[in-house]
């Protein structure tokens, strides 16, 4: 449908004798050569290598390689109200504009018949006691049609064409912002669950040697001081789990919403942190292309682009307007004869229409879309601006990412043999019971800061392909989104 409608614009375009007003064009993009000069490259070697590509996959959260994740946005997709109410948005602005490319192109034919009885008094022809009853058939065809002289209809096309095109990108954004948010939300709860099993553990741990420890006590070999000790911290480690399992159960409140389902009635998939797999490599976008792949700045060129053909409204609001007219009619009092020679009627006209005095109306309305056009592209400029902040600080997010994690592995690994050399001290008996249960809680601390850190470099790994606009520009060739084209 939107392919017909752009032809039948671009023909309306070329038939006009005169368009008023600026002609649109696309605001160059920014010729950068990086998106931070902060950013010196991930350390880590764990961490995904960034790449200059355009070759971002469409389904860009299969990188992670997790079926369960690939589930879960499948059924977001499939239930998000938020994308049932823009697609139907997308439609209805389609079918608008397919109704007001015909009304402003074309002219307007329109047929009618009537019939009608009536009785008249005889008193019209001086014969007051002779009445008359007689019949009425009539079929008329009109055929109206207004001059687009100055471009004034062609811009307003141009400004539905415009809008349709936001209500694409739009919905393109909350696709992606759907997407990223079930990625993000799954990989958080995730996480989660690894950290309180992380936490049960270690309160099993501290269990066990606190009952060691009271044994040891009973029988006089320990103080009393170190006992309390072990008791004390076992019961703040236990008041770390209940607030885990309330951030855990939220979480899951929320990836069911986000998927499109009742947090009471939810079966989600379970994923894992050590399913997940980080992408070795991740295409990002050139600074010179990002206004073209980012949803949002194309959106906010949309309105751009809606505000310059309001100028051309107001402008061609200024001049004459013409419109013919004409009819074709028969008119009988018999049926059998309402189309003989003689009933037919016919009928010409044209009118022109030329603003005289409106009080400074139109002109303030010419003003005003001149300001309209300033504010949408100092908006415009701000969305490019924020676009380029997104990616810079999700790139420099990533690199932090990277150099922490190899930070948080050199700890969980001297954590692990510190902690396997006090157990075989202790099992010697060379150290006492509060450096072994000392030497297992900074084990088990560490193995929770590994465990975030992974989760945060997953995530930050969403958050960078989200600034960079996703995987929807390769759904076509072209710079529209397809979504629209489906229409």
């Amino acid at each position: 449908m939107m392919n017909i409608l752009r032809l039948s614009l671009i023909g309306g375009l070329l038939l006009s004798g005169c368009v008023l007003g600026p002609d649109f064009k696309r605001p160059e993009s920014p010729k950068l050569a990086s998106y931070s000069s902060e950013i010196g490259g991930v350390s880590s070697a764990d961490s995904p290598k960034l790449v200059d590509s355009e070759a971002l996959p469409e389904q860009w959260w299969k990188l992670f390689e997790s079926k369960a994740l690939s589930q879960l946005v499948d059924q977001g997709l499939a239930n998000s109200p938020t994308l049932a109410a823009a697609e139907a948005r997308l439609l209805s602005l389609g079918e608008s504009l397919e109704a007001d490319t015909g009304w402003v192109l074309f002219p307007h034919v329109d047929a009618s018949t009537s019939s009608s009885r009536q009785k008249i008094s005889g008193a019209t022809f001086g014969n007051a006691g002779n009445p008359r009853i007689f019949s009425v058939h009539n079929a008329v065809i009109d055929v109206s049609y207004s001059i687009d002289a100055f471009g004034g209809g062609q811009r307003y096309l141009e400004q539905g064409l415009a809008k349709v095109e936001q209500q694409a990108f739009q919905l393109e954004a909350s696709r992606l912002t759907l997407i990223t948010n079930i990625v993000t939300t799954a990989i958080a709860e995730a996480s989660l669950r690894e950290q309180i099993a992380a936490t049960e553990m270690m309160i099993a741990d501290e269990q066990n040697l606190l009952e060691m420890s009271e044994q040891q006590f009973d029988i006089g070999t320990i103080a009393k001081g170190a006992l309390l000790a072990q008791r004390t911290s076992l019961a703040q480690t236990r008041t770390q789990l209940p607030a885990l399992q309330k951030a855990l159960a939220t979480m899951r409140h929320q990836l069911a919403i986000l998927v499109g389902v009742m947090p009471g009635e939810a079966q989600l998939p379970l994923i894992h942190m050590d399913e997940l797999v980080l992408p070795k490599e991740i295409p990002v976008t050139l600074p010179s292309t990002l206004t073209q792949r980012r949803p949002d700045v194309r959106l906010s060129e949309t309105l751009l682009h809606q505000a310059s053909a309001q100028i051309g409204i107001a402008t061609a609001n200024m001049y004459p307007k013409l419109a013919l007219s004409a009819s074709y009619a028969t008119e009988a009092t018999t049926l059998s004869n309402l189309f003989n020679a003689g009933s037919m009627v016919w009928g010409l006209g044209a009118g022109l229409t030329q603003p005289l005095f409106r009080g400074g109306e139109l002109r303030a309305r010419k003003r005003a879309a001149l300001a309209d056009f300033d504010q949408a592209a100092a908006n415009y400029r701000q969305s490019v601006l924020s676009a380029f902040g997104d990616v810079a600080d999700a790139m420099l997010g990533l690199e932090m990412d990277g150099r922490q994690l190899q930070l948080e592995i050199e700890a969980d690994s001297l954590a692990a043999e510190t902690l396997a050399i006090v157990r075989e001290q202790h099992q010697q008996g060379a150290v006492s019971y509060l450096a072994l249960l000392d030497a297992q809680s900074r084990y088990q601390q560490a193995r929770i800061n590994l465990i975030k850190v992974r989760a945060a470099m997953f995530n930050d790994t969403a958050a960078l392909i989200f600034a960079l606009g996703g995987g929807w520009q390769q759904n076509s060739a072209s710079d529209k989104p397809q979504t629209m084209e489906k229409q």
